[in-house]
């Protein structure tokens, strides 16, 4: 057994590489959607101070941390077409609406011809770039519906223009009665999954202000622990900074859950790889000036320091 002790002198980062080494030797396989099959747990729990500006960045491989940044503006946009990731050159998310393409037209298109024609066609990319309801439209614009045909047998509704700003609001709780249960940002919209590119994987994040800190709980129902974990902490951790920072809080503590947890098959040479190198070192996010709003943040707003990780692992990603 691991005293308190020895826990808090372990490196932040040694708590992933146990739980990769323990999916990699004792998860079940499992066939998944994408046909690769994976290596899976059910449930896992991992905390991340987020105290004195830490931020948890892998180290024994880079994290591409500014576009994991840029992809969280992103969200709280509230848009959905990989155009605007695309002029910013993220290109994380082209594989779907790409294989939706081909499937669809039968054309062997290169991805970097697709995404040039996304990025100079907006016609094009109107219609083939747009990932559906996902994410920051469910953020910011969760669909709310009035009836047009009030006391008729057979109501018809009408979908309203702005739907539910679930980002501001939460805001504005966490500021008027920080001490509620209620502070959740919620994307898994059952009436909208069947129009999403993919079904949220980060969906509930829920909020907790305790001692002039703010802490949140990141439940993910399925996790690539390969390859999409390392954002979604960077990019939760960020989005619980940048919230404090807006409510006048210090950061506390990242709380990540994960549901079907998994490595895939064919990322064997990227598991025995990072299972190898040791963390080394504590990076720090620091943000630079206050914003007026929790929707006008920049990439410049952010500066990561003492960040020095081993070199990138690629692997492929299964769509």
């Amino acid at each position: 057994m691991i005293n308190n002790e020895e826990k808090k002198s372990m490196h932040y980062e040694q708590q992933y590489l146990d739980l990769m080494q323990h999916i990699w030797t004792f998860g079940a396989i499992k066939e998944d959607r994408t046909g690769v099959g994976t290596k899976s747990i059910f449930g896992a729990t991992l905390r991340f101070s987020l105290d004195n500006d830490a931020i948890p960045l892998l180290t024994t491989k880079r994290v591409f941390w500014k576009t994991a940044a840029k992809e969280m503006l992103w969200f709280l946009t509230g848009k959905t077409n990989i155009r605007d990731l695309l002029l910013v050159n993220v290109r994380i998310w082209s594989d779907w609406p790409l294989a939706h393409y081909r499937k669809t037209t039968g054309s062997d298109i290169a991805q970097k011809d697709f995404e040039n024609k996304i990025i100079d066609d907006e016609e094009f990319a109107l219609k083939w770039g747009d990932l559906g309801p996902v994410y920051g439209a469910q953020w910011v614009n969760w669909p709310r519906y009035e009836m047009l045909n009030e006391g008729d047998a057979d109501p018809i509704y009408k979908k309203r223009e702005q739907g539910v700003d679930q980002v501001s609001l939460l805001i504005d709780s966490l500021q008027k009665s920080p001490s509620s249960r209620r502070h959740i940002i919620e994307g898994w919209n059952v009436a909208e999954l069947d129009q999403m590119a993919l079904p949220p994987c980060h969906k509930t994040y829920q909020f907790y202000v305790a001692d002039g800190k703010l802490s949140g709980l990141l439940y993910q129902r399925s996790c690539d622990l390969g390859l999409g974990f390392a954002f979604n902490i960077f990019s939760a951790s960020l989005l619980i900074k940048m919230i404090a920072q807006q409510c006048g809080l210090e950061s506390g503590e990242l709380i990540w859950n994960g549901g079907d947890v998994h490595l895939y098959l064919n990322h064997e040479a990227l598991v025995e790889e990072q299972l190898s190198r040791v963390p080394s070192g504590n990076p720090k996010l620091k943000i630079i000036g206050k914003p007026d709003s929790i929707f006008d943040y920049s990439l410049e707003n952010f500066v990561v320091e003492e960040y020095q990780p081993q070199k990138h692992i690629s692997a492929p990603v299964a769509v």
